[in-house]
């Protein structure tokens, strides 16, 4: 890590970043401590004024370059998020395929979003005026990332970030920075400064030193709801931006296109082992086709491949850790105790947790209440549409959903009424572009994601108005 920033020295100590799915050594990064924050705040400053001075064209140049190269290199990139993050390797191939977009959106935006001109002549009183206004860099950006998606949401914030002519600290998670880190090095290789991007690799304590940092003006986070309440009792006056986690629902009504429906939603249910923030966790099937459902979703489900991400044949690969499969493994045996019928699955085999279906769930029970991030799903029989609306909505907190109908009327309602910052219509609620806005609905909702949203959440506008004198 050396060549991304001069401050890094030999006398910190080491993180070592393991497979999940059998424990090898796949890297070690250093292990920077919070007493080191004000050197990296410091390195960032100079970023900042670095960037400032990069044209659009330059901007967009870098990252249409870098864009070409991790295409390019696209086996590297997957086979390192499959070796850190232990997601199988065709999803980690269309990870870097999101990438790729993430960055040529990013320098799409460059060029596209500078501001715009102000008719103020069209109000009374200012005739005699004209001026524009433009979006400037906000300074310096704190970014701080997942481990579920360790190279796609890291474009989400350095493309849009570099875009807007930030500098960005980047806290990568530290059980999965080796993406973060590659994708850096190919921005320096596409010719981004060094200094625009400063590294901090290391544990909560440095994080926090980060976020109370007056000279910090945003703070982009991903993540867990416990952490974001931290982060925004600590950051103080700075913009926050936060995706902190979703309940997903899918409304199954007795009109749609049953195959389809289960095909997608077990599909949607166990993408990256249920590590999905918008992966469906609670499936409301119509009466009439509940039992037919239920038996075609468990069949689907357990003819899945199970084990080795590194296999072209495997579904479903590790959780990040050995302690998030039995916490996974504990949550659904306290369902069951409560009540709840096993469909199949919880097994549990080290980090790989076999995928899991529920019924008859508690509403009192976690795994109903909370986001889950595992793979595991609620089926839950409903009579009705506006019943499924009412228990899609019960969480207080949402970022997707979704519903299957063939009746229009009923999409439209759903559309109108489910409380969640996206809707899909016939699809499971994880589909997502990189193009279209990110976010929750209700508490813990700060900001969008995707790029052109992301793009001016990360600017600030300047007005410029010129008063004509006449002669």
């Amino acid at each position: 890590m050396d060549n991304h920033a001069s401050i890094l020295t030999s006398s910190f100590g080491s993180i070592s970043v393991t497979s999940p799915f059998d424990g090898t050594q796949v890297g070690t990064v250093s292990n920077i401590p919070p007493e080191a924050a004000h050197t990296l705040i410091q390195n960032a400053k100079d970023g900042a004024r670095v960037c400032r001075k990069l044209s659009r064209y330059e901007r967009a140049r870098v990252l249409e370059t870098c864009a070409l190269a991790v295409e390019r290199d696209r086996d590297i990139f997957a086979n390192l998020i499959v070796a850190e993050a232990g997601k199988t390797i065709r999803q980690a191939n269309k990870e870097v395929l999101r990438c790729v977009n993430t960055l040529k959106l990013s320098a799409d935006e460059t060029r596209r979003n500078g501001g715009d001109v102000i008719p103020f002549d069209a109000y009374a009183g200012s005739e005699n005026r004209q001026g524009w206004f433009t979006r400037e860099p906000l300074g310096i950006i704190l970014a701080i990332t997942p481990y579920n998606d360790p190279l796609n949401l890291v474009a989400h914030k350095l493309g849009p970030a570099i875009a807007g002519g930030n500098a960005v600290i980047l806290k990568p998670s530290e059980l999965t920075p080796l993406s973060a880190i590659k994708l850096v090095d190919y921005l320096l290789a596409a010719g981004l400064p060094e200094r625009v991007i400063t590294i901090a690799t290391g544990e909560g304590a440095l994080a926090q030193a980060l976020v109370s940092s007056k000279d910090v003006r945003m703070i982009s986070f991903t993540g867990g709801f416990a952490t974001g309440e931290k982060i925004a009792k600590t950051a103080g006056l700075k913009k926050l931006a936060m995706d902190l986690g979703g309940n997903a629902p899918v409304i199954v009504l007795e009109d749609c296109a049953l195959d389809d429906a289960v095909e997608s939603c077990v599909s949607g249910a166990f993408w990256a082992a249920g590590q999905n923030c918008i992966g469906a966790q609670r499936i409301l099937v119509q009466s009439s086709i509940y039992d037919t459902f239920k038996n075609l979703f468990v069949k689907l489900t357990q003819s899945l491949k199970i084990g080795d991400p590194a296999r072209l044949d495997t579904d479903v690969g590790p959780m990040i850790t050995v302690h998030s499969a039995e916490r996974t493994q504990a949550i659904v045996n306290d369902a069951i105790d409560r009540g709840a019928k096993l469909l199949c699955g919880n097994i549990r085999k080290n980090s790989v947790y076999f995928p899991t279906v529920l019924e008859d769930v508690s509403f009192d029970c976690d795994v109903w209440k909370h986001e889950v991030f595992s793979p595991v799903v609620i089926l839950q029989r409903i009579e009705t549409l506006e019943e499924a609306l009412a228990l899609s909505n019960s969480p207080e907190y949402s970022l997707h959903a979704g519903i299957f109908t063939n009746d229009l009327s009923a999409a439209f309602k759903a559309a109108d009424q489910l409380e969640a910052g996206g809707v899909m219509i016939n699809d499971s609620s994880d589909y997502r572009i990189d193009a279209m806005p990110f976010g929750g609905f209700k508490y813990g909702s700060l900001g969008r994601e995707g790029v052109r949203f992301a793009y001016e959440e990360m600017t600030q506008t300047k007005v410029v108005c010129m008063r004509k004198i006449d002669d």
